[in-house]
């Protein structure tokens, strides 16, 4: 129930992100079938990770966050953030391999 939940979350966001764009720059349907698809496995090899850990990827690699932002965001150091990418970098490898 859960995962149907965050699953449901994490369609509904990437939808709302779209519905933004101008029309010209929409993805076709199979692209964003595909997009989805990496996003649901993304979020299933972050599973398990600290709630901090998790933001600071998400921040990082789909918000584009610099490190600094992320910092603010989470009220932490710097290094942290730095440190809690690494650590959901290392998850996700050791999980492809």
């Amino acid at each position: 129930m859960v995962n149907h939940l965050r699953r449901r979350d994490l369609e509904r966001a990437y939808l709302d992100t779209l519905s933004q764009l101008p029309e010209t720059h929409a993805p076709s349907p199979e692209a964003r079938a595909l997009a989805l698809e990496a996003l649901f496995e993304i979020d299933a090899m972050l599973d398990g990770l600290p709630i901090p850990v998790r933001r600071a990827f998400l921040l990082c690699q789909l918000e584009g966050l610099t490190h600094a932002q992320i910092a603010k965001v989470l009220r932490v150091s710097v290094g942290s953030v730095r440190l809690y990418i690494a650590r959901a970098l290392r998850h996700c490898l050791e999980l492809a391999t």
